[in-house]
């Protein structure tokens, strides 16, 4: 039933261009070129041709064979001076004939090598869309780069749009050392986009929200404040929920499919590709080490011996193992103290009422801390023994 009503859920989160905006076509030497469905044209001209300074349009044409049996095309757009590659994950409304302006404009911008691709059934893809096929399309995507591209995940960056966020946080919890993510518009999950549930289904598409606790690498989140498709909180929450979140960017007035049109849009995340070419692992190990929140060393010039929890919090007992504080320096001078530690001044553990968690807190507000060694000698440790003589009360 629940695989029934996802497919069901997936008619109404995939909407295909009809008919598609470009055609594949096979060239006598054996390699596939994009045109135009209105036109005729080549993309690649119509873009503008061929700029070895990176602001071209030379592109690849790939058909990639998927492990559910359908075959997706994709672009691979080169640029010379790049460092990094971005994995574009579209939204489901558009084609890889749309985004290809798009598409030059971002390799020439940000600097970097891009693959996009489109799902199965949109564009010249073959199959019917659905979450598992996206699935399948994007590691089929990664795995293309690798082999043909030389491509690492530690120099990949994957970038989803809208529904495009949902394959790329599933092939980004599955790599540990990815470089980057950058959610555009992105959602918790198919089902959150029409009503707002905090609840599980077996049913709901792109659990993105249970997926993006497990990406450990940074996260960049762009979100419209208007966005009257996905709510931006859909957005906030995720970065919320992120582990490395990088610094968001929240486009005043922006809506769900115009951000591309502001200024801070391409700034924000030239300002991200940069900081992710210029991290290193010394730094990724730096960032891991702070966030690990590794046990207080006690203090050597305390004695805490015959009892770890003693400097941990006071009142109770933290584990029923640990026994009664012992200090092996005032059981040699407990009747006459003879070192400073015993003198009641809050550092021995057996007279530091605040520290010892088996010691009782005192109750009574006029029992204050000792303040001459005199006072030792009256047994004033509790009300009833107190000392009115001694002027250091």
């Amino acid at each position: 039933m629940g695989c029934v009503i996802s497919n069901l859920s997936a008619k109404f989160a995939f909407f295909p261009p009809s008919p598609p905006t470009y055609q594949i076509k096979k060239q006598e030497n054996g390699k596939l070129n994009a045109i135009y469905t209105s036109s005729s044209m080549p993309l690649t001209s119509a873009a503008g041709g061929v700029d070895d300074g990176g602001g071209g349009c030379s592109v690849d044409v790939l058909s990639l064979c998927t492990k559910r049996g359908n075959k997706i095309v994709a672009f691979y757009l080169k640029n010379p001076y790049a460092r990094l590659t971005l994995l574009y994950s579209h939204g489901n409304a558009a084609d890889l004939g749309q985004l290809f302006d798009l598409f030059v404009q971002l390799k020439a911008n940000l600097r970097v090598n891009l693959m996009g691709y489109d799902y199965s059934g949109y564009g010249a893809s073959s199959g019917k869309p659905t979450e598992l096929n996206t699935y399948a399309d994007i590691e089929a995507v990664y795995e293309c780069l690798q082999t043909e591209y030389g491509v690492s995940q530690e120099d990949l960056i994957l970038y989803g749009q809208s529904v495009g966020s949902g394959p790329t946080l599933h092939l980004a919890s599955k790599l540990p050392r990815l470089r980057g993510v950058v959610l555009h518009s992105a959602i918790l999950s198919g089902l959150r986009v029409v009503c707002h549930v905090d609840c599980r289904f077996c049913f709901d598409i792109y659990k993105n929200v249970n997926k993006i606790r497990k990406v450990k690498c940074p996260t960049l989140v762009i979100h419209g404040t208007e966005d009257d498709v996905v709510n931006w909180q859909h957005g906030n929450r995720l970065w919320k929920m992120a582990k490395d979140p990088y610094e968001p960017l929240w486009v005043k007035g922006g809506g769900h499919c115009n951000l591309e049109l502001y200024p801070d849009y391409i700034r924000h995340l030239y300002k991200f590709i940069y900081d992710m070419e210029t991290m290193t692992t010394k730094t990724q190990l730096t960032k891991i080490k702070l966030k690990v929140r590794l046990p207080k060393k006690p203090n050597p010039g305390k004695s805490t011996a015959g009892c770890y929890c003693c400097c941990i919090k006071v009142g109770r007992p933290r584990c029923p193992e640990c026994p009664k504080p012992q200090c092996p320096k005032c059981n040699m001078c407990f009747g006459k103290p003879k070192y400073p530690e015993c003198l009641g001044l809050g550092r021995c553990c057996c007279f530091s009422w605040t520290s010892c968690c088996w010691w009782p807190k005192l109750k009574c507000p006029d029992v204050k801390l000792l303040k001459c060694p005199s006072c030792l000698k009256c047994g004033c440790f509790t009300c009833l023994g107190k000392c009115r003589r001694c002027s250091c009360w």
